[in-house]
């Protein structure tokens, strides 16, 4: 283990009892959010144990922060995100988030269609809010059929049958939110005075 390396590690430890405070966390609530016992917890904030892996992936989902942040890893040069597109046969779906569970953000792409797709509603669990940024959307929602336009936004419950595609023969671009256990979306259309 070169020295840099053992540094980092050996600050590890103060940096995840300082994180905890901060947070008003307990070793007690944290250890039972992350199954890590408390004496280990303890043992690893103090120092007296050395951080892996498997230690600290629970701790930084507890803390929703990415690994790098919670271990202090050196800048890699590159400030650049380099997202990966998901490509399927309806289109491309690019990630936004980066920790998983809880609300996923994406940016999709769906190709122009041909004005004669059948419809084929689909249901599972979750949640979904999207936003039109480029074309028109065609969204089947139960018995209904919507067309919408950039700059307008739709949200349901995805357990009720739904399909969507672009309305005409250019692409459509959206974001879309989606939540796996049903989270729903908070929009706010008026700031309070």
């Amino acid at each position: 283990m070169t020295p840099d390396f053992s540094k980092m590690l050996d600050a590890v430890g103060p940096r995840l009892r300082a994180l905890r405070t901060q947070r008003n966390v307990t070793l007690a609530e944290a250890s039972a959010a992350t199954g890590i016992s408390v004496s280990t917890l303890s043992r690893l904030e103090s120092g007296q144990r050395k951080p892996t892996l498997e230690l600290l992936l629970p701790i930084a989902r507890l803390h929703q922060i990415p690994l790098e942040e919670l271990i202090d890893a050196p800048e890699t040069g590159d400030p650049r995100i380099h997202l990966k597109p998901h490509v399927h046969e309806w289109g491309t779906a690019l990630p936004l988030t980066r920790r998983a569970g809880g609300i996923q953000a994406f940016k999709m792409v769906l190709p122009g269609g041909t004005g004669k797709e059948v419809p084929d509603p689909q249901s599972h669990e979750g949640y979904d809010w999207m936003y039109i940024l480029n074309g028109k959307l065609r969204l089947v929602l139960g018995e209904n059929d919507f067309i919408l336009k950039a700059g307008e936004a739709a949200e349901f419950d995805t357990r009720t049958p739904h399909w969507f595609a672009s309305a005409t023969n250019e692409p459509v671009e959206l974001l879309t939110l989606f939540g796996q256990q049903g989270e729903r979306m908070h929009v706010r259309a008026r700031p309070k005075r």
